[in-house]
């Protein structure tokens, strides 16, 4: 029965070859006609139930569902309708030619199969053609497509294959090979309309989005804004796969230098904002299946991107198929030239075969390569979206385990990192098809000696095996070497001011080069594996067909010119690819060891509000702020030590409460404890309305002065002008040459510290918030500041504001409505300020001691008279006269970061070279290459001489090629080290990362790739000299295409540093500005202008990558147009058969120019992307410095300075060439021993009077003269590491208190403690139990801003120099302290010539001159007495402003 049923189906001939496999490949076999029927009956019964089911909800069919018409859709249809009734067509001729011929329509088989494949294309057709399906049926309908496309690619081969091996080429077959382009421009339209379909459902279903904080309220801001959307938007098919809608900003790109404005904004789809909304969904998604806690950001990222995926895989897979075709087409030219040809025009059929083959080749890479690169944006810019919102809630003992600089490398270089590996995802599986295929084709042209490559190949495979291994420990280690090191550099770069004070500048460089030396030897092993992997894998084509040859000649296996050089073909297209395997094992390395860091930062613990904090909705409340806790701790295990005890407090609305008591006894932790930034709270803490918060280190924002006010608020003038007005800001706007649009440097570098306080006071009153938390807002301005802002701001701005202030400032008590008294973490007294100086004996001691400060003995020789009248602020202010700019003048103090424009040509390569011996390396690596192709061509053309040669016997044959071989390998080998020895140079960011992994073999790959490109060039034009003619003018019109591609490439990558930047910069800042961005609530606006710094960063690059096919696309047409031409020349030149040999060589080599010139390209482009980096580096490395350290002919003595005489001769300092004058004229002499007080307004030039004699910033005239000796002929270390100070900022670095006393180590631990003992911080690190090696956190976090200056007061201590410069250096600490601190400086340097820059009027009342400046101008130097007596007197009104304050603190 089973034979009857073969027998009317298929033919008796074929029933001996039914059960063999190859037969099921053979185009002409019942069995492959058998199968082609079984699928698409397969395909027809799925399509069948799509159609059902959609008959059945054909009612319920969405309205926005439907299809939109595209030129895709009308080619796909057109197209395939014609291929299918082209098949039914066929058939019934053959049924008809059958039945006139052979009387019978047996067997079956021939035209049934022809009919099936005709039916089920146009059943296809009309599906992709549906306008409205459901869920279900999009999920059937793709699963039909990819069915469709994988057969008929293997329908694809099979026909290919059967032509070239019989010579013929049936109807039946060209339909079958046309059936493949066919399936692609389904597959095209049917993913594209459902991704049409997909947005509109996740539109219309709207439950499952949930804008952003504050999105609404930009919502017409970014309509506005779509204006420069990216052209890929609204491209067609075939402007999409032609990058033809890259062409307007190209063209700008050559005509102007692109600017940031030029770069169109991405697509919708692609931007930060649509990618953190997908994360979070399926973050939800996942949580509502009851999924692992865990985080699998691999399984979100695949879950989020699959589709995509899927689309650049078949891309790939199209590739792989289309490559592969390469060696058949050589094959067949051969037998073409043998005079085996099946038709008379065979070679022209071939030639516009194999033309098209490559056309189909270049279109798929090109376009795999992009929608990954798309894959990769979306997804990092999902990560750095995660990372930010992340820190915004990190717990501050999460903080310990990720620092800033960490944070910011998780962005900058991890997540930059996993973007790459989508990239380079498929290369995985794709090498593994192609090495398939290649085997395929080489076993059907050498037989069993295949073993023989196969096994040699996987030996070099397996041989690199322990050096990924080894890649994976060091690139791990290397991370761990680059956090530290950035951590150390990001923390001396944020306090360099402190170090160039201290002159520790050389020992934090030390440090920094001793972490670099550690990373060295980390990259160094990273890079001379890389070494190892490309010598492996560049001897791999040599090796390897030499050991083949000798298999096949051991074996008896026959060789011709036909199996040889399809061989040969075969491994010159793999070559490339495998030598990217331990590239692509060490991406996914690099990717896994990234992941997992962002994965545990992502998993770390969160800041857990205990607070409840609930809006007022104008009802009024009993209380503002309500607090009852046992126990608040700063720790969260149950061993930690509570920081405040038995805190009960109720703040009723509108109340002022100020909370006083000494240094460190948890006055800010209570703050903290208000805002919820503590984690351990046993209690409740409640508050009432909106919080206004001012810290007590200023936190500003790089931008303008007016955008720090606001603060995201809406600008309303009149508000506004006020807002300056009680902030004592006015003034200093008029100074500034742009007035509140000044551009505020990082960390408010050009700000005084007064400055800072006061635009943070005008930030809190501006939000007309209802509870304000004051953190000692007043210590870093003057008196008379102080006072005009507790009058104008505190008791005025604020009245009905409920108000908390921490103060050290005692005059200010007596206007609060209750005082907090702190002492040990608990509040020992509650009450006002009459009834604690009535009962309470701490207070009363607290108070007392702030009168002893005061200096009762200098109080009497005041006129009271005069006190009264200059008490008024009216009259203060006419003390200095008023000048408004009218226009602004001279150049913003901060500049936005410089780069490169135009082509800067060779000019950063020969930067780079010029290190460590490039030019030696590169120079001797490069001839090492020359040396190794030319071999290669020598070989390749002994081969393809001697193979038909019969005078020549295979033993000599495969002899000579062996030794060729084998000498290259042995020859190719040392130049692993010329390799890994062109690297190094030095900068902080991802830059270096990129000189120091990437750079060297960029550019060795880019060179060596042209190289073979050309050599391929010479080869092809010696072989067939008419293909010259296309050659000439292809490398014309090459050099032209590269030309016009980096005029923009160049700018887009440029921008991509700078904006890359911005991102970074951000990062940081919000890092260190996390607790007020939280206390105002403002965590959605700041994520919103990160996502659009990522989005400007994300812009450029994708353009970038882009201009990159773009340019490879136009190259690989070119290469097709000249290896077209080659095999045209052949069949026009008439070879014989005996140069068979010559034929195949040419073809081989033109085969694999292809792979070489998209190398070539690829790695132009990234060289051009990556030499960016080096001019980066070199700009910083160039920027001027200061002058030089030491300078040996001209030391001072080591005893200098011996007296401590500072003369100041007409000294004039502006901070820039274009800046306006800071310092005017000074001229004063300062003698040795004096002790000298500096006064003056907030912002008169105090601090840049100190940073003169630090030299932090050089005079513009005039000089300084220290014991006779001008400190500008001296080296800056010399200066500075003779004089002791004490900075406005005091500064703690991440160490031991042993370490922040004395990094250089030049001290005893007894010393150490003595100096503790002075400076009253023994006991508070006695009580610790590491003691000296207690540790301190970044910026000293653990350790109260009090402690942290006793700390820098030590020091100086420490120290024991000559001249003791203090710039307030007391303004944190409470007046007890301040007055012990006073008396143990008098003593400890009663020897010594002090200058003090002072707010607190007490502190300078001892000295032995007084210095008063004003707009930087010396307005008088004498005696304190003399000058509070002189009529007119600066020091004098400043004087009695205090005592003024302090006389009335009784009336408030």
């Amino acid at each position: 029965m089973k034979e009857g049923l073969w027998t009317v189906f298929c033919d008796d001939s074929e029933s001996s070859a039914k059960k063999s496999v190859s037969s099921l490949i053979s185009p002409y076999s019942c069995s492959h006609h058998i199968l082609i029927i079984s699928v698409d009956v397969l395909l027809l019964l799925i399509a069948v139930s799509i159609f059902i089911c959609k008959s059945v909800s054909r009612k319920i069919a969405a309205r926005s569902q439907s299809q939109r018409s595209s030129p895709v859709m009308y080619v796909s249809t057109i197209f395939n309708g014609i291929l299918s009734l082209v098949y039914l067509g066929w058939g019934i001729w053959m049924i008809s030619d059958k039945l006139g011929r052979d009387q019978t329509i047996l067997p079956l088989h021939g035209w049934l199969t022809i009919l099936f494949q005709g039916f089920t294309w146009l059943v296809i057709n009309l599906l992709v053609s549906l306008k409205k399906v459901t869920l279900p049926q999009i999920a059937a309908v793709k699963f039909c497509l990819v069915i469709a496309f994988l057969f008929s690619g293997f329908l694809c081969i099979s026909s290919i294959w059967g032509a070239v091996s019989d010579k013929t080429l049936s109807v039946p077959m060209l339909l079958d090979i046309l059936s493949f382009p066919g399936a692609i421009l389904f597959l095209f339209c049917g993913f594209k309309r459902q991704s049409y379909t997909s947005t509109d459902l996740d539109i219309s279903d709207g439950a499952s989005y949930e804008p952003l904080p504050g999105e609404e309220d930009n919502a017409n801001g970014e309509i506005s804004s779509n204006d420069n959307i990216t052209p890929f938007a609204n491209a067609g098919f075939f402007s999409q796969m032609s990058f033809w809608w890259l062409n307007p900003l190209l063209k700008k790109g050559k005509e102007k230098i692109l600017e940031d404005g030029d770069i169109p904004q991405l697509r919708e789809e692609d931007r930060a904002k649509n990618c953190y909304l997908m994360y979070t969904e399926q973050l939800g998604t996942r949580k509502q299946k009851g999924l692992s806690n865990s985080l699998s950001m691999l399984s979100v990222i695949i879950s989020l991107h699959w589709k995509k995926i899927l689309i650049s895989g078949i891309f790939a897979l199209i590739k792989v198929l289309s490559l592969a075709t390469g060696p058949l087409f050589l094959k067949a030219f051969i037998d073409v030239a043998e005079g085996k040809a099946a038709f008379e025009y065979e070679g022209y059929v071939l030639t516009a075969g194999l033309f098209l083959a490559k056309v189909l080749e270049s279109l798929s890479e090109r376009h795999w390569r992009f929608q990954t690169r798309l894959i990769g944006i979306q997804v990092r810019s999902m990560l750095s979206a995660a990372i930010y919102q992340k820190q915004l809630r990190l717990s501050n003992a999460a903080k310990v385990d990720h620092s800033s600089g960490e944070i910011v490398s998780y962005v900058a270089v991890d997540a930059y990192r996993i973007g790459e590996f989508p990239f380079w995802f498929h290369q995985i599986w794709a090498t593994s098809i192609q090495l398939c295929l290649a085997l395929a084709i080489v076993y059907y042209s050498i037989g069993l000696a295949t073993l023989a490559a196969l096994v040699t190949v996987i030996l070099l495979v397996l041989s690199s095996y322990p050096l990924i291994k080894l890649q994976h420990k060091y690139l791990t280690k290397l991370m761990v070497a680059q956090d530290r090191r950035l951590k150390a550099i990001t923390e001396a770069l944020a306090n360099m001011k402190i170090l160039k004070l201290y002159a520790w500048e050389t020992h934090f460089k030390n440090v920094v080069d001793g972490l670099r030396k550690e990373e060295f030897q980390w990259i160094s092993g990273v890079l001379w594996q890389k070494g190892y992997h490309m010598v492996l894998f560049w001897s791999s084509p040599v090796v390897v067909p030499a050991i083949t040859f000798w298999a096949c000649y051991l074996l008896g296996i026959p060789v011709s010119a036909s199996s040889v050089f399809t061989f040969l073909a075969c491994l010159r297209i793999v070559q490339e690819p495998i030598r990217l395997i331990p590239d692509v094992a060490g991406v996914f390395i690099e990717a896994k060891v990234s992941l997992d860091r962002i994965v545990k930062f992502l998993e770390a613990p969160e800041l857990r509000s205990s607070i409840t904090r609930q809006k007022l909705n104008g009802e009024e409340l009993d209380q503002s702020i309500l607090i009852r806790a046992t126990e608040i701790s700063w720790g969260t295990d149950s061993s930690s030590k509570a920081t405040l005890r038995n805190i009960n407090v109720v703040v009723k609305p509108g109340e002022k409460v100020a909370i006083c008591g000494e240094v460190g006894s948890g006055k800010s932790t209570l703050l903290s404890a208000v805002l919820g930034e503590v984690p351990k709270i046993s209690g409740i803490v409640h508050v009432f309305g909106k919080i206004a918060y001012v810290s007590q280190t200023a936190w500003i924002q790089t931008g303008t002065i007016q955008e720090n006010i606001l603060f995201g608020a809406a600008m309303e003038p009149g508000r506004y002008q006020e807002v300056l007005e009680r902030c004592s800001l006015v003034k200093d706007i008029e100074i500034f040459p742009f007035g509140d649009l000044t551009e505020i440097g990082e960390r408010g570098v050009n700000l005084s510290g007064g400055q800072k306080q006061r635009v943070q006071l005008a930030r809190a009153l501006y939000q007309d918030a209802d509870v304000y938390l004051l953190d000692d807002p007043f210590s870093a301005v003057d008196a008379q500041t102080a006072t005009s802002l507790f009058n104008d701001y505190v008791i005025g701005a604020l009245s009905g504001k409920t108000v908390l202030l921490v103060t050290h400032q005692i005059d200010f008590l007596p206007a609060f409505n209750s005082i907090l008294l702190m002492s040990g973490g608990e509040i020992i007294r509650s009450d006002t300020y009459s009834q604690l100086m009535a009962s309470s004996q701490e207070f009363q001691d607290l108070v007392n001691a702030h009168k002893n400060t005061a200096g009762s003995d200098t109080q009497v020789e005041y006129d009271s008279s005069k006190r009264a009248e200059t008490s008024k602020t009216e009259e203060i202010q006419k003390v200095r006269s008023i000048k408004k700019l009218g226009t602004p003048s001279g150049d913003q103090l901060i500049k936005r970061e410089e780069k490169e424009s135009g082509d800067t040509g060779s000019k950063p390569y020969i930067q780079y070279l010029s290190q460590r011996k490039g030019f030696l390396y590169f120079s001797l690596g490069s001839i090492v290459h020359v040396i190794f192709i030319v071999g290669q061509v020598i070989q390749s053309y002994w081969l393809a001489a001697n193979i038909q040669n019969s005078d020549v016997s295979r033993v000599t044959l495969f002899t000579v090629y062996s030794v060729i071989g084998c000498s290259l390998a042995v020859f190719f080998t040392p130049s692993i080290s010329l390799h890994s020895s062109i690297r190094i140079l030095s900068r902080v960011s991802s830059d270096l990362s990129v000189t120091d992994l990437e750079m060297a073999f960029r550019l060795t790959i880019a060179v060596g790739s042209t190289m073979n490109t050309y050599f391929n060039f010479a080869v092809l034009a010696f072989l067939t000299w008419p293909v010259l003619f296309a050659i000439i003018p292809m490398i014309y019109l090459n050099i032209l295409l590269q030309r016009y591609y980096f005029a923009s490439a160049k700018e887009l990558t440029r921008i991509n540093g700078t904006s890359k930047s911005s991102v970074a910069s951000h990062l940081a800042e919000s890092i260190a500005g996390a607790t007020t961005i939280r206390a105002f609530g403002e965590e959605a606006r700041f994520f919103s202008k990160y996502l659009d710094l990522i989005d400007r960063n994300a812009s450029p690059y994708f353009h970038s990558f882009t201009s990159d096919e773009w340019l490879i696309q136009r190259l690989e047409l070119l290469c097709a147009i000249v290896l077209s031409s080659s095999t045209l020349a052949i069949i026009l030149l008439h070879f014989s058969a005996s140069a068979s040999g010559f034929i195949g060589m040419e073809l081989s080599y033109g085969l694999s120019l292809n792979v070489f010139l998209v190398f070539s390209a690829q790695y132009q482009c990234s060289l051009s992307n990556s030499i960016i980096s080096v001019e980066r580096l070199e700009q910083y490395m160039h920027i001027p410095s200061e002058a030089p350290e030491v300078i040996e002919t001209n030391r001072p003595h080591p005893s200098w300075p011996a007296v401590g005489k500072v003369e100041i001769c007409n000294l004039k300092v502006r901070y820039r060439p274009n800046a306006p004058l800071v310092l005017k004229g000074i001229t004063c002499t300062i003698e040795g021993r004096h002790k000298i007080g500096i006064v003056g307004r907030t912002g008169s030039g105090k601090t840049t009077f100190i940073s003169s004699l630090f030299r932090l910033v050089e005079p513009t005239e005039g000089k300084i003269v220290i014991d006779g000796l001008d400190i500008s002929t001296i080296g800056l270390h010399d200066v500075r590491s003779h004089f002791a100070v004490i900075p406005q900022d005091p500064t703690l670095f991440v160490g031991s208190v042993r370490y922040n006393l004395d990094p250089l180590s030049k001290h005893t631990d007894q010393e150490i403690w003595e100096v503790l003992e002075k400076c009253h911080l023994r006991e508070a690190i006695q009580e610790k139990e590491d003691g000296l090696n207690s540790s301190v956190a970044q910026d000293g976090s653990n350790w109260s801003m009090g402690q942290r200056q006793l700390f820098c007061l030590g020091r100086a201590l420490l120290k024991r120099s000559r001249i003791l410069v203090l710039d307030e250096a007391t303004a944190s600490i409470d007046n007890a302290t301040d007055s012990i601190l006073q008396k143990t400086i008098r003593s400890e340097f009663a020897d010594c010539t002090v200058i003090t820059v002072a707010h607190r009027i007490p502190t300078v009342m001892d000295c032995t001159m007084v210095l008063a400046i004003s707009d930087g101008i010396l307005v008088e130097y004498d005696e304190p007495l003399k000058l509070m007596n002189k009529e007119g007197s600066l020091f004098g009104q400043l004087v009695r402003e205090y005592w003024s304050r302090t006389a009335n603190s009784r009336d408030w």
